[in-house]
């Protein structure tokens, strides 16, 4: 099986999860299951080839050049978060099937769970950092979807907003870094990055690279002074806290931070800039977990603590802290996993997650008690259980590390200091939750949850166990290959034996034991005399409050800068664009730049070619003058000016684009016939002396300046670009190898769905994403009603005459009887058409075509059923759907590129194929024909999802105006009244 796969099946289950039926639960969740399951076992099957230092790896050819590719590579720390990230996430599925409600749109938290896994699983396998990075900020787009779940509420959208923001910052910060390293290094592929340590600490950009990374790890993992977000993510439902919190997303960053540690350790701006970030996490974070009140609280600042904890190790600039950081990133996904499960079901089961309402529930749910009390144990580090042996190895780091005398007291003491605080607040959620007596004033009965909804607690608690018990044996071979490529070669001598005699470390934890227990009975009877109830020093300083004043700071002098510079007129923002478009096209043309022309020689000047341009320029002109009075003939005239591009096309023998210009002029013709009816219309009496007179004018020659500087800048481009040499030309390139290795004669369409195939991809996207916007602003559009106005001399027609003029489609057909063309005669010519436009399409490999200029052949001939015949008599017979058009010509496109991707060809590779038919004999088929058609469907959905969605604002103002009248008639009738000598008279309205 690829490893490619492994990455790709979670994103595959998360789209066929989302489409289906919101009750199928079991569905949804077995499909979920299945798919963890089987990464987990696949990932688990490929431990041999991995664990003496191998590495297996998968590349996929992207952009070469730029040293874009997809690689997916796996070594032993890869496998061990790979593990982490699938076997867990098959727990969390298992969990989340019984603790979600079937009221809870399901398909939609399992679909965005299983993107996340896939995002997280592209993370930890990614053998390239552009790569790496690409995924990381999937992960915190797919995070914020499973912590706004419940988006109705506040809290909710609030720590969604919160988590994106952080975490999406520090992920341009990462990217920045990640390109300031591959220019260090030459390379963005991860194994060459972790072979150039000595090159990238030497260099001057290192500190640079290293604060930019830093940003994106601690961001990521909630290192301080970015830690506020992760306590607001706890509105998220209790099994994606259980993910993401203790096996993922926050543990990306210390994956980063490990991964990095054998090219950026090693140095002193890492002992201080990480080592200082980990201390200050370690105890601010176990400090404030003592003060809070809710369950999943105090597990989230726990896990703020405890990941402080791993990134002091990996500050440390210690090989055997590195393993002890590794060692502990396993320990704590099982302990705080279980935990979290404990308290979902707590909260489940009780519909309280407040501790001072708990109480007594080890009488209600003794099972459930025994489960969470080890897991708490495991977390304060007790012995006999995993989170021992790791805390013990960070204790002995501490004390034997060779630094200066004030830093070797301080490291020790704080390590210690935060141990008595991770022991404080896991006596606090077991013997506040489960001891005393039991609790009278819970919103349910709480008793022990389904069998299966426990196992995965139970399954975690156990490794808990055995790990503590047996680690040599249970974890000794999985640590050592996980722990070989953190630190970059031969792994340092160390034990994992339950007992090294009384040392240093055995000491520091029986006084953070001591100690612990001590402090937590302290605070309980601070709490009960109602001395206490936040933490002291920390609540005033508040990371979520100082993050809203950051962003109502932000917001509000965006707003002043918006009054400052922008304005509401539309012709005042084109201005802008238009102006900065000119200043930036302009720097070819100076001559610093050395931009030359007539370097070719040149041809004798056409007469006719001139006399086109000089028609054109006329028919310019001609547009902006009658764009004053009779904005119709503008419109014809900018069609002549149209026309005269096409022509130019073909003279320059450019088929393509003159077919495509005339397809284009028409679609943009028709949809400027459908827009003009919503302009303001022009006060033609004005004086010609008149203030507003003169300042319309100097606007006029102002524009009429700014058109001629675009239109001669440009056209000295296209000379300057003509008249270069051909042989340093790139169309060379194109001309030689169109035929050979695209199979085309046509060279343009050979570069649209060959060569730059890509391009044309990613055009055709935003094509539909505008036709997409476009009816989205447009469906819920309504017009003002003085736009809507008859010409004053219509009011005094008939009401039925006046209905008769506002229907389109009887307007339609009173024109068509002034222009003697009856509207079946062009039904008929939409079969012609369609033709017309199938026989483009086939022949654009090799002769002037394609599926765009075919796309907009084909859209004319709809748009002209809906101009003749109305947008009813269309939907009622033809039954087009533009939506899916557009999503069939994008899966069209994508399973294209995808074909090659699956045959180990770069994306969108084309390939050529003959077929030997009995009459027609043999023909060529490429495989940029199903690209092809994928633009034509795009280019046919898009265009008649734009034109129509605004052919239905007319008819709905239509309609509208006609109920005006309607409604205006009905009140006239009813104001008349009649007096004595029943005469009537018309009251005053």
């Amino acid at each position: 099986m690829s490893l490619v796969f492994l990455v790709l099946l979670p994103f595959a289950g998360s789209l066929l999860a989302a489409v289906l039926p919101a009750n199928a639960r079991n569905t949804e969740s077995t499909l979920a299951g299945v798919i963890a399951l089987f990464c987990t076992v696949w990932t688990a099957l490929s431990f041999p080839a991995i664990e003496d230092g191998g590495v297996l790896r998968q590349d996929i050819d992207w952009l070469p050049a730029l040293g874009l590719q997809l690689t997916i590579r796996m070594d032993g720390f890869a496998w061990m978060f790979a593990m982490l990230v699938f076997g867990i996430g098959t727990l969390v599925v298992l969990y989340a099937r019984y603790y979600m409600s079937p009221a809870d749109p399901v398909p939609r938290f399992f679909s965005f769970l299983l993107a996340f896994m896939g995002s997280m699983a592209g993370v930890v396998l990614s053998g390239n950092l552009i790569v790496l990075v690409f995924f990381w900020e999937l992960t915190s787009l797919f995070s914020f979807l499973l912590i706004g779940y419940w988006h109705h509420r506040e809290d909710a959208r609030r720590g969604a907003r919160m988590a994106l923001t952080v975490t999406a910052s520090g992920g341009l910060c990462l990217l920045a870094g990640v390109l300031v390293m591959g220019h260090i290094v030459g390379s963005y592929d991860l194994e060459h990055v972790l072979q150039s340590a000595e090159l990238l600490r030497a260099h001057p950009l290192y500190l640079t690279a290293l604060v930019l990374v830093l940003l994106g790890a601690f961001t990521k993992s909630a290192q301080f002074p970015f830690h506020f977000w992760l306590p607001h993510a706890m509105a998220a439902p209790t099994p994606v806290s259980s993910y993401l919190h203790s096996a993922t997303m926050v543990k990306a960053g210390v994956f980063l931070l490990a991964r990095l540690w054998p090219v950026m350790g090693d140095t002193e701006a890492w002992f201080w800039l990480v080592g200082g970030a980990g201390v200050c996490t370690f105890l601010v974070g176990g400090y404030a977990a003592m003060f809070q009140n809710d369950l999943k609280g105090l597990l989230a600042y726990s896990t703020i603590s405890h990941l402080g904890l791993i990134v002091l190790l990996l500050g440390l600039n210690s090989r055997l802290a590195a393993v002890a950081a590794v060692f502990h990133i396993i320990n704590h996904a099982t302990f705080k996993a279980s935990l979290f499960m404990a308290a979902g079901i707590i909260d489940h089961e009780s519909g309280t997650r407040d501790i001072r309402r708990l109480s007594g529930l080890r009488l209600m749910m003794p099972i459930t008690a025994t489960l969470a009390a080890v897991a708490s144990a495991a977390m304060a580090g007790v012995p006999l259980l995993n989170g021992f042996l790791s805390k013990e190895m960070f204790f002995a780091e501490t004390v034997y590390l060779d630094v200066s005398p004030l830093v070797g007291m301080a490291l020790p003491t704080a390590a210690t200091l935060g141990g008595m605080f991770s022991v404080a607040y896991s006596l606090r959620f077991v013997v506040d939750v489960f001891g005393g007596p039991p609790a009278t004033d819970l919103p349910h009965e709480p008793h022990e949850p389904p069998h299966w909804m426990r196992v995965p607690v139970e399954l975690l608690v156990l490794i808990c166990l055995v790990v503590g018990v047996f680690p040599a044996w249970a974890i000794g071979r999985y640590l050592d290959a996980a722990a070989l490529p953190v630190v970059g070669g031969e792994l340092p001598p160390f034990s994992l034996a339950l007992w090294h005699g009384v040392n240093a470390p055995l000491v520091m934890s029986f006084v953070a034991l001591g100690g612990g227990t001590a402090l937590y009975l302290f605070l309980r009877r601070q709490r009960e005399a109602g001395r206490v109830e936040a933490a002291p020093l920390v609540a005033r300083v508040s990371g979520k409050r100082i993050f809203e004043w950051l962003l109502a700071w932000a917001t509000n002098g965006s707003r002043r800068a918006r009054r400052l510079l922008s304005t509401r007129r539309l012709q005042w923002q084109m201005l802008w664009l238009v102006l900065a478009t000119l200043a930036a096209a302009a720097l070819p043309l100076l001559p610093a730049v050395g931009t030359q022309g007539a370097v070719r020689p040149q041809l004798p000047l056409s007469p006719a070619f001139a006399l086109l341009w000089l028609l054109g320029a006329m028919c310019a002109l001609a547009t902006a003058w009658q764009a004053k009075y009779h904005r119709l003939a503008a419109l014809v005239f900018m069609g002549g000016a149209g026309l005269c591009v096409c022509i130019t096309f073909l003279w320059f023998s450019a088929p393509d684009l003159a077919l495509t210009q005339l397809s284009v002029e028409v679609v943009t013709t028709v949809l400027f016939l459908l827009g003009l009816r919503w302009l303001p219309r022009r006060d033609a009496t004005l004086p010609a002396a008149d203030s507003h007179a003169l300042i319309a004018r100097a606007r006029r020659l102002r524009d009429f300046l700014i058109a001629l500087a675009a239109g001669g800048g440009m056209a000295w481009l296209a000379f300057a670009m003509m008249s270069r040499p051909f042989a340093d030309s790139t169309s060379t390139f194109f001309l030689e190898r169109a035929l050979p290795e695209g199979g085309g004669a046509n060279v343009v369409n050979v570069m649209l769905v060959d060569f730059r195939g890509f391009d044309t991809f990613g055009e055709i996207i935003v094509l539909g994403v505008v036709a997409l916007t476009v009816y989205a602003l447009l469906r819920r559009f309504r017009p003002a009603g003085e736009a809507m106005d008859l010409p004053e001399q219509q009011r005094y027609l008939p009401a039925d005459l006046q209905t008769d003029l506002l229907n389109p489609r009887n307007a339609a057909d009173t024109a068509i009887g002034y222009l003697m063309v009856p509207a079946v005669l062009v039904r008929l010519l939409l079969p012609f058409t369609a033709l017309v436009s199938i026989y483009l399409f086939l022949r654009g490999h090799d002769r002037p075509g394609g599926g765009f200029v075919a796309g907009l052949v084909f859209s004319v001939a709809l748009v002209l059923q809906y101009i003749i015949s109305g947008t009813e008599w269309v939907e009622a017979h033809m039954r087009l759907f533009p939506r899916r058009w557009i999503a069939t010509g994008m899966l069209l496109a994508l399973g294209t590129g995808l074909g090659a991707v699956v045959l180990d060809y770069p994306f969108l590779t084309s390939h050529m194929a003959s077929l030997q038919l009995p009459v027609v004999g043999e023909l060529h088929i490429a495989s940029a024909l199903f690209f092809d058609a994928g633009v034509f469907a795009l280019v046919v959905g898009s265009t008649l999802l734009i034109l129509t969605a605004i052919a239905h604002q007319s008819v709905r103002s239509h309609r509208w105006h006609a109920r005006l009248l309607e409604e205006e008639q009905l009140a006239m009738a009813t104001l008349v009244s009649y007096d004595d000598d029943t005469t009537p008279v018309r009251e005053a309205r």
